[in-house]
């Protein structure tokens, strides 16, 4: 009741103010008020509270969002607004041929001609010459300015670090030395394993397939692409895949970090390139209140002993605790949400159905308990960023992530939009639940005995996946070859269970052949 009574206040005030400015202004003409307007912008608005200057900016903003801009005087003014929003300083070349917009790390080049149009932009970070943006240039000249203020808004998080100037110069140093490390890695020759020299990059390279920061974009890092994906587009044009930032932010605790590129040369050993980095010491690195991270674009679920290897390798931990949770739950929602799914009365005990060709259903249940384990439920963490220090500690980590995105892969084929609370007549019903650390069961009816048949999905790395058949308990070694090339070619549960089910018929018939052919020359000669 409270609330409402004060949002009635608050309407009236509003009302009363909007009648004193009509009556204000009602007898002066629209020149003589957008003349004022102008005024008011010109004047400094540092003087005022925080709250009441953004709100200000926001105003001016909107103010601004209403006008066309047609006029060298008119883009001017409206870069001065959203210079204004986002902090930062601008001012005119003397002759009026170029716009700045300014801060201690960066700055941008605006060319302009006497009628308002955008002849270029440049960019250029602290210590680096000036970069023609096309991007930004096609945005000023379409007009886009909201647009231009999101990529101004992206530059500026590059400096998102507390400290004075020389503090940020040197967090940016450290930066710029971890790129030319990166880069240089990723040119080491090595030995493909597919014909597809992007895709082996992004599958297999060292530090995944690199895109270099440019204007306000951190460097990426392509490191995983499953094999639906590579259906999807097979000719790999843009980005698709999982993808990393690269990025550098500030800290409460000093991490020693490189301010000079490292890398020296790289080695053969044991048939892999192994890089060559001489050791930290004050000469090329210093201690900073900052780290470097890889940033997720999507959070990743991610097996709770998997965060303990990353965080061996780094030494610096993770924050387990924020987002832990049952693993199976935590990927089941990340899946659904992507596939912007409604999850609020999601069951963990929901039957996904899962369509084929030739009219197939299958349906699959996800089981976060073990049956007859006394561990409990797997545990993961919803991981959005990794903390590390040095340009070596990447081609681990993307090895860790590559075997987590398998691992999601595979289960993750099972999870559809569609489901039910109920089994489903009609449908070739499917058990998964965890096996142990990095493998999961699949527990199904036998398709030509009367008895339960399981296979034991083992992810040994993203580039080995073992499948192991059993039947009535007792192991069918015949089959795991089969089941894990099938696995590895296509990271699908429902078409590798599809491909088992054929096989196991086909092994029947052919078996049924065998057993009648000796008989039918006698029954030829009767």
């Amino acid at each position: 009741m409270e609330d409402e009574m004060t949002e009635i206040e608050s309407s009236v005030r509003t009302r009363m103010l909007m009648e004193r400015l009509h009556s204000k202004f009602s007898e002066k003409s629209w020149n003589e008020t957008l003349y004022i307007v102008h005024r008011c912008l010109e004047k400094p608005i540092g003087m005022l509270g925080s709250s009441v200057n953004q709100l200000f900016l926001n105003c001016v903003a909107s103010l601004q969002k209403s006008l066309n801009v047609t006029s060298f005087t008119g883009i001017v003014t409206r870069l001065d607004a959203i210079s204004k929003l986002q902090g930062l300083g601008s001012h005119r070349s003397p002759n009026d041929t170029a716009y700045y917009i300014t801060s201690d790390m960066f700055y941008l080049e605006i060319i302009l001609k006497s009628s308002g149009e955008v002849m270029d932009v440049r960019v250029a970070h602290h210590g680096e010459a000036p970069v023609i943006s096309k991007e930004l240039t096609e945005l000023l000249r379409a007009r886009k300015f909201e647009d231009f203020s999101e990529k101004l808004e992206g530059l500026c998080s590059l400096y998102n670090i507390a400290g004075d100037r020389e503090t940020k110069i040197k967090v940016f140093s450290a930066l710029q030395s971890l790129e030319a490390d990166l880069m240089k890695m990723s040119q080491f020759p090595r030995q493909t394993v597919h014909c597809d020299s992007r895709l082996d990059t992004v599958l297999n390279g060292s530090v995944g397939n690199l895109t270099p920061r440019q204007e306000g974009k951190p460097m990426t890092v392509e490191y995983f692409v499953s094999p639906y994906d590579q259906l999807e587009d097979p000719v790999m044009h843009g980005r698709f895949g999982e993808i990393l930032l690269v990025t550098v932010e500030g800290t409460s605790l000093t991490y020693r970090l490189p301010i000079s590129p490292l890398l020296v040369d790289s080695m053969e050993h044991n048939d892999e390139r192994v890089s060559l980095f001489p050791p930290l010491d004050d000469a090329v690195s210093m201690e900073l209140p900052a780290c470097f991270f890889l940033k997720f674009a999507h959070p990743l679920p991610v097996l709770s002993i998997l965060i303990e290897r990353l965080q061996s390798l780094t030494g610096i931990s993770i924050n387990m605790e924020l987002h832990r949770n049952i693993f199976f739950e935590l990927l089941i929602k990340t899946v659904l949400k992507q596939r912007k799914c409604e999850i609020q009365d999601m069951s963990m005990q929901s039957y996904f159905l899962q369509s084929l060709p030739g009219d197939e259903v299958q349906s699959y249940i996800l089981s976060q308990y073990v049956p007859g384990n006394q561990k409990g439920p797997m545990e993961g963490v919803l991981l959005s960023k990794i903390p590390f220090s040095h340009p070596e500690q990447v081609p681990a980590i993307l090895e860790v992530l590559r075997h987590q995105c398998a691992f999601n892969t595979l289960l993750s084929s099972c999870i559809s939009t569609n489901r039910s609370d109920c089994a489903v007549p009609g449908a070739r019903h499917f058990e998964v639940y965890p096996s142990s650390d990095m493998s999961f069961c699949i527990t199904f009816e036998h398709p030509t005995m009367v008895s339960l048949a399981t296979v034991i999905v083992n992810v040994v790395s993203s580039r080995h996946i073992h499948g192991t058949f059993y039947k009535s308990e007792k192991m069918e070694a015949s089959m795991d070859d089969f089941i894990s090339r099938v696995l590895q070619r296509c990271m699908s549960i429902p078409v590798t269970m599809r491909a088992i089910c054929r096989k196991m018929h086909k092994l029947k018939s052919d078996s049924l052949v065998e057993a009648w052919s000796p008989c039918q020359p006698e029954a030829a000669t009767n």
